[in-house]
């Protein structure tokens, strides 16, 4: 029988630790930009759409907008980004660019490229690992339920 139990067997490590070594990539790369990789996801939602409710940026992070707050201060802090309260629901918190965190996006953009280098894998194999991993993250929430 084989064992099942080494660390190094494990695919729960082997996706944590590619996902640490992908986000400590990152810290250099955004250093420049004054972001750290929490906002910088934030950012890339808003250069997408613009104006996003909390609530969305949440569902689509995978977070609870609590958990977000504070990240979302500092960019606000930062100059980069205002909340807003939505006119159609007081309750509701909408979050947009400023003119500062719209420039931004321009050095933002050379981010990626960067990222798709040091990965060392030819881009369809990048775009198909994607693929496979936003397939096992959705039948992992799934599971959950």
């Amino acid at each position: 029988m084989t064992d099942i139990m080494p660390l190094d067997r494990q695919l729960c490590f082997s996706l944590y630790s590619a996902s640490l070594a992908m986000t400590q990539l990152y810290k250099p790369l955004l250093e420049p930009l004054g972001l750290t990789y929490p906002q910088y996801l934030i950012m890339l939602i808003l250069w997408e759409h613009d104006g996003v409710s909390l609530k969305d940026i949440g569902t689509k992070l995978g977070q609870k907008s609590g958990a977000l707050t504070p990240v979302l201060k500092r960019l606000e802090q930062d100059g980069l980004v205002e909340r807003v309260r939505d006119e159609k629901d007081e309750r509701a918190l909408n979050i947009r660019l400023t003119e500062k965190g719209k420039e931004l996006r321009t050095e933002a953009a050379k981010v990626g490229p960067c990222v798709a280098e040091a990965c060392g894998m030819p881009i369809p194999e990048l775009v198909e690992l994607k693929a496979k991993l936003e397939v096992l993250r959705k039948n992992l929430l799934k599971a959950q339920n």
